[in-house]
């Protein structure tokens, strides 16, 4: 982008923040705004990226060349009227991003579940392999503190999402789809849509043929597993070469569950597929050390009683289940309570039964009301509903004790309208709970205060 001073809107979501720190290394003068500050607005500020806390019209300086905005950003917006009035050409995330894909060599990772850990594993393991790429990853990474990792500037690895086919907009070499499962049922209404989604940006992949040719390694690549009958008609005709992240051999990782393990999986055949020479054993050691990212089954500490705290961003049911499932195996014996927030009206209303289902293999579930995010009330779903449901999935056998003689009522699962109700009844569990804080809304905000 020839663009020199760049605006963001709503610059402190986790793709945006990256995208500021990129342009800023390109040589751009970036700033931008947010509604209230959050990790990864302090994380820019340190950076000495200027964020201002509110938006109105008056930030958006005469001289600005380009405004970059969330999706979760409308037009009426008073910053992109300011911009629009201006005659300030605007991209949405998505689209900005695109332009930046077109002029690197992109690995961009998709799907349902898994894409953060993923493009973190495969950033860290190209990093420790002194292959140097550009990251964008959708979460903070641990191992290098942020969002975003600096590199070379022909190499992109990048998170995409599929959401209003956003994937769409990227021109990756080198494609991984991790998994493909319903979501974002706000904009697909049935699994068909999605794999339509899925399919064009695979057959958008080149050739193997033309990839390779003149590059440093073999392009043209779909890193993914072909038995899963999601993605089996995804591939149907593509062109570019296929590879089975499934025959892949990992070492131990520190990451809990069967899930990371087909999430490194897909990294290392990523890493392999991208650059063939990599000597296996640093790529494995990178692999193996690789300590998670924010809000990844994050351990957040102990509550005055000696509960273990943990916060993980699942906010669908298989990611609900299996986050579950991993940590009654890392933890036997502890009595597993959920605290879930809810993500959109709509995902909720459409999976109601499946996340009642995932929430009943927990011990004992919390709902908070559901977080709105960019859709409007639906009264027709909500936590009360949920809870409902949930206990009439919840296993026979329910220990009643659970409750802890609170007026609350005893139930496997209820239904809590404020933060602060749920941080106080979370408070009442012993040492012998772990407490899980899950979703994607700012569930994260209670496991900071009841943990130490």
């Amino acid at each position: 982008m020839d663009y020199k001073k760049v605006y963001f809107i709503g610059i402190g979501g986790i793709g945006m923040s990256g995208l500021a720190q990129l342009l800023v290394q390109q040589g751009k003068q970036v700033s931008g705004s947010d509604r209230e500050e959050s990790p990864t607005t302090e994380m820019l500020a340190r950076k000495g990226i200027s964020v201002t806390i509110g938006q109105t019209a008056d930030n958006v300086a005469l001289d600005t060349d380009l405004v970059i905005y969330s999706d979760a950003v409308y037009a009426d917006n008073p910053e992109r009227m300011r911009a629009a009035d201006m005659g300030i050409p605007q991209y949405s995330y998505f689209e900005a991003l695109g332009e930046v894909s077109r002029s690197m060599r992109t690995i961009a990772v998709a799907g349902t579940h898994g894409k953060t850990t993923t493009t973190g594993m495969l950033a860290k393991m190209l990093s420790d392999a002194a292959v140097e790429p550009t990251a964008i990853i959708g979460s903070i990474v641990r191992d290098f503190e942020s969002n975003y990792l600096p590199g070379r500037p022909d190499l992109f690895v990048v998170e995409a999402c599929e959401y209003r086919d956003h994937i769409l907009k990227l021109s990756p070499e080198i494609l991984v789809i991790t998994n493909v499962e319903l979501d974002h049922t706000d904009y697909f209404p049935d699994l068909a849509a999605l794999q339509e989604t899925f399919r064009i940006a695979a057959e958008k992949v080149p050739s193997f043929a033309q990839a390779s040719e003149g590059g440093p390694a073999q392009g043209g690549v779909i890193v993914t597993n072909p038995s899963d009958p999601n993605i089996a008609p995804i591939l149907q005709n593509v062109t570019a070469k296929v590879i089975d992240y499934t025959q892949v051999h990992t070492p131990t990782l520190q990451l809990i569950g069967e899930f990371n393990r087909e999430n490194a999986q897909a990294a290392k055949a990523a890493a392999l597929a991208a650059f063939p020479d990599l000597d296996e054993r640093t790529i494995d050691e990178s692999l193996s050390s690789y300590r998670g990212a924010w809000r990844r089954f994050e351990y957040r500490g102990k509550t005055p009683s000696g509960a273990l705290v943990y916060d993980d961003y699942a906010h669908h049911p298989t990611a609900i289940m299996k986050t579950i499932e991993a940590a009654r195996a890392r933890f036997p014996g502890k009595k597993i309570v959920v605290a879930f927030h809810p993500h959109l009206y709509s995902r909720t209303k459409s999976l109601i039964h499946e996340f009642a289902a995932a929430l009943a293999t927990a011990d004992f579930a919390i709902v908070a009301p559901i977080y709105a995010a960019r859709e409007a009330l639906d009264p027709t779903v909500s936590n009360h509903i949920l809870a409902k449901l949930i206990n009439s999935t919840m296993r026979q056998g329910y220990k009643s004790d659970l409750c802890l003689g609170t007026s609350l009522t005893c139930a496997p699962a209820i239904a809590i309208d404020s933060f602060d109700e749920i941080r106080d009844r979370l408070l009442q569990e012993g040492e012998d709970a772990l407490i899980i804080t899950m979703g994607a809304g700012d569930i994260y905000k209670v496991a900071q205060q009841i943990a130490d």
